[in-house]
């Protein structure tokens, strides 16, 4: 199995710190508001890796944070009038039913900022003991960059030109910076903001400092994987890895992941432009496994442009995938005996197996989720040319099951949800139902029509009718 890994620039052989477990940290949303779809890329890639790695047999301990302390919720609960943790325990509860419906798994552990205040002290308090950060007069403590001789390795960066970058940006209350490149670990308290008691000062934890303090916590010192948006390499984790590496003095993370930008009909997302969409927008016009199909039918470090198209186009190819199980499962269960695979479905089974391993080869080829789908797709193609009424029950069970699996790896949920309809349509398909026991054929077909006006197509089968949405 091979990654990209950004920190060397190039596809590296997967080999875990310990034979047969993964450590990997994801960073997560602040939460201040509804998360958006380009909030949803990262969520639905990584949760993927971790699917697939457990696929392989991998004990895959993940980690994903909430901020939940940070100035965007503090004014956010200042417009409120409320508490800041009543703010981010909204968001927190919203972010979980968004990711629930993206079918995203929760992680091992969802550690909070505020939660993990005692850990953040703890290895500030270690990087000023060893030379790393340091206390400004008014209590503020910085990391010192140029204590840390590879700041800069992860974003390919060279100190002396940051140095130099952040001279011609003035920050206003920075001024007991020694060196403008050096970033906040910890600030001191602002009036109406939350805070804690520390060494330095009352105050909070900057964002940087939050992440290693928690990975060291869950994961350990090292871990193998850590991943994120492509946004994230600069500043956040490269400042992750001076953090931890100073106060350590081992590596942090062998393998760094990230995905890349996500566009909206080739602009960057923007309030602004009018062109920002939150998850929960996009699944009042989706079902949101459609966004999940939508995500990975590109290379997860591909830039990814979303457009109202596209989404029809994915939702048209997760319904191929979907149409192909049902005919399987049906004729699954007109099936009350087996007699066995016959010679030709084993020459079927010989190249469902061929499609299997080439699906296998695309995930382990930094994931190449987008030529995963493909091998789903010729199975389907396969299972919808060979399996019919004469096949014996352990091919189409064959069949039904090896797409289910592969699908359950990229997250697909492939069992339609059951859906209710409403009195009137009931109603019209009891009435049809009637009109054609009554050989009134043309009110029938009358009925039909208004229901396909509706959306609805019905299906007159040996075992009753039955229906879908258009």
């Amino acid at each position: 199995m091979k990654i990209f890994n950004t920190l060397t620039g190039r596809k590296e052989e997967f080999i875990p710190l310990e034979p047969g477990k993964v450590k990997m940290y994801v960073c997560g949303p602040t939460v201040y508001n509804l998360i958006h779809i380009g909030n949803a890329r990262p969520m639905i890639v990584f949760d993927t890796v971790r699917r697939y790695l457990e696929y392989k047999g991998y004990e895959v301990n993940f980690v994903s944070n909430f901020t939940d302390v940070d100035d965007k919720i503090i004014k956010k609960a200042i417009e409120e009038g409320v508490d800041s943790g009543v703010i981010s325990e909204r968001y927190i509860r919203e972010c979980k039913e968004d990711m629930a419906a993206m079918n995203v798994r929760p992680a091992t552990v969802h550690p909070k900022a505020t939660e993990e205040i005692d850990a953040m002290i703890s290895l500030i308090d270690t990087l000023i003991e060893k030379g790393h950060a340091y206390r400004a007069e008014d209590g503020t403590v910085y990391f010192r960059t140029e204590s840390f001789r590879d700041y800069g390795k992860l974003s390919h960066k060279n100190l002396d030109e940051l140095q130099s970058g952040f001279r011609e940006i003035k920050v206003t209350g920075e001024e007991g910076k020694e060196n403008p490149s050096d970033f906040v670990l910890w600030k001191p308290k602002k009036e109406g903001e939350p805070y804690w008691e520390s060494p330095w000062c009352e105050g909070r934890p900057g964002w940087h400092i939050e992440c290693s303090a928690m990975s060291k916590r869950y994961l350990g010192e090292q871990i193998d994987i850590h991943g994120g948006g492509e946004d994230l390499i600069f500043p956040h984790h490269e400042n992750e890895i001076a953090q931890s590496e100073a106060a350590s003095g081992k590596e942090f993370a062998k393998y760094w992941m990230h995905n890349g930008f996500l566009n909206i009909d080739n602009k960057k997302m923007s309030k602004s432009l009018g062109n920002f969409f939150t998850v929960r927008e996009i699944g009042e016009k989706f079902d949101l496994q459609v966004l999940r199909f939508f995500m990975l039918s590109a290379h997860y470090r591909s830039p990814l442009n979303f457009s109202a198209e596209l989404m029809e186009s994915s939702k048209n190819g997760l319904e191929r995938i979907l149409n192909g199980l049902d005919k399987l499962r049906e004729l699954e269960g007109k099936k009350t005996e087996d007699s066995g695979l016959t010679e030709e479905e084993k020459n079927w089974v010989e190249e469902a197996h061929g499609l299997t391993a080439k699906y296998e080869a695309a995930m382990e080829d930094d994931f190449n989720t987008a030529d995963g789908l493909s091998a789903v797709f010729e199975l389907v193609k396969l299972s919808n040319s060979t399996a019919g009424e004469s096949s014996s029950r352990e091919y189409i069970g064959y069949m039904k099951k090896n797409i289910e699996t592969l699908c359950q790896v990229l997250g697909l949920v492939t069992e339609r949800k059951a859906e209710v309809l409403d009195e009137q349509v009931e109603a019209l398909i009891v009435d049809r139902q009637k009109a054609r026991k009554e050989k009134n054929f043309a009110l029938a077909d009358e009925i039909r029509q208004k229901l396909l006006d509706m959306g609805i197509i019905l299906e007159d089968t040996r075992e009753g009718v039955k229906w879908k949405r258009a």
